[in-house]
């Protein structure tokens, strides 16, 4: 038997002013899954968690948790917690007291909110710090307490509004890690908003990339990145190489935008005898070192500029050096044919 969803939105709608924030927004999040909503700043997804949450209330359309509406209903009545990007710990509290003030609010009397505090610390490999108080802590800390704060109640659905966002690089690596191993063992519903497309793909079960208060495509992290409905989700979800219906036609004889990963190209200095191969002469105009890879810009000889990443073993181009590339005629993506207001995502 089927569960039910636990998050539906049905034409969901949010204004401020005359500004549209989220437009007509239709979205299920299956049970149990880690679903990240990406996109540029001012693309909607914040705004979209803040209405699952009831921190704001929809101009229009509807809000389903467990098949219950809750478009009415006030926060503290629906079965969700938020994670905040600045974590939102009470400064005054230990950190034992902040884990467990939900459910002190929830009533839970101080014996049992304790032990819970305490298992959900042990959970994040915090029992050490539970005296301790949130500015003694580091980031990373502060991160895992607020986590830990969120499910001690034991949410249905665990709202993330880019909660990694205020950490250095590398620590946020490791969070994302365990964020993804917390998410497995608790097998809790995850809904994840961040602007940052790796950790989108790294993190996720499914991914709905927002623009301008829409959703312009959903899919697993392959689907999206293998095959970008559009020029603006082909460059924002990771890099691309897009060629519009005009060059597709003149280059490869094909109909249609299409759309071409850096990573599917080679090069080389040999002839290729591959008649699936497509095989375009250039020059490398520039080759940018990324330790375990080479960003190598080429001019081919009609003009089009190709972006393509090699490993740094692979490799060996210098500025001014003639180079054939070479990628197989099926690792072009076909595009949807729109209109360059529609087709390019805003970046503000």
């Amino acid at each position: 038997m089927q569960s039910t969803p636990p998050v539906v939105l049905r034409a969901l709608t949010k204004r401020f002013g005359e500004v549209v924030a989220v437009d007509g927004l239709d979205l299920t999040v299956h049970d149990g899954e880690f679903f990240s909503m990406l996109g540029p700043s001012g693309s909607g997804k914040t705004t979209v968690l803040r209405l699952i949450a009831g921190f704001e209330r929809a101009s229009s359309g509807t809000i389903e948790l467990d098949g219950r509406d809750v478009t009415a209903t006030a926060p503290f009545e629906r079965d969700v917690s938020t994670v905040f990007q600045d974590y939102a710990l009470f400064p005054h509290l230990s950190v034992l007291d902040n884990v467990a003030y939900g459910l002190r609010v929830r009533r839970v009397g101080k014996r049992e909110r304790h032990a819970r505090a305490r298992e959900m610390l042990a959970l994040m490999r915090l029992e050490h710090v539970e005296a301790r108080r949130p500015h003694q802590l580091s980031g990373g800390q502060r991160q895992r307490v607020a986590l830990a704060r969120a499910i001690a109640v034991r949410p249905r659905v665990l709202l993330l509004d880019e909660p990694l966002g205020a950490l250095d690089l590398k620590l946020r690596e490791q969070m994302q890690v365990e964020l993804k191993q917390l998410q497995r063992d608790l097998g809790t519903t995850f809904v994840f908003v961040t602007h940052d497309q790796e950790e989108a793909l790294s993190l996720s079960d499914r991914v709905a990339v927002f623009d301008q208060g829409r959703i312009v495509q959903v899919g697993t992290p392959a689907e999206i990145y293998e095959h970008p409905v559009s020029p603006g989700v082909a460059q924002f979800v990771g890099t691309s190489n897009l060629f519009d219906a005009e060059s597709s036609r003149r280059l490869f004889g094909l109909e249609g935008s299409h759309a071409l990963r850096p990573e599917k190209i080679r090069l080389t200095e040999q002839p290729v005898e591959d008649d699936a191969e497509i095989r375009l002469q250039g020059v490398v105009t520039e080759s940018i070192y990324l330790g375990a890879a080479h960003r190598v810009h080429l001019r081919l000889d009609d003009g089009t500029p190709l972006v393509v990443l090699e490993t740094t073993s692979q490799s060996r181009e210098d500025r001014g050096a003639k180079v054939t590339a070479c990628w197989n005629r099926r690792d072009l993506v076909p595009l949807e044919t729109r209109t360059p207001a529609e087709g390019e995502m805003s970046t503000q």
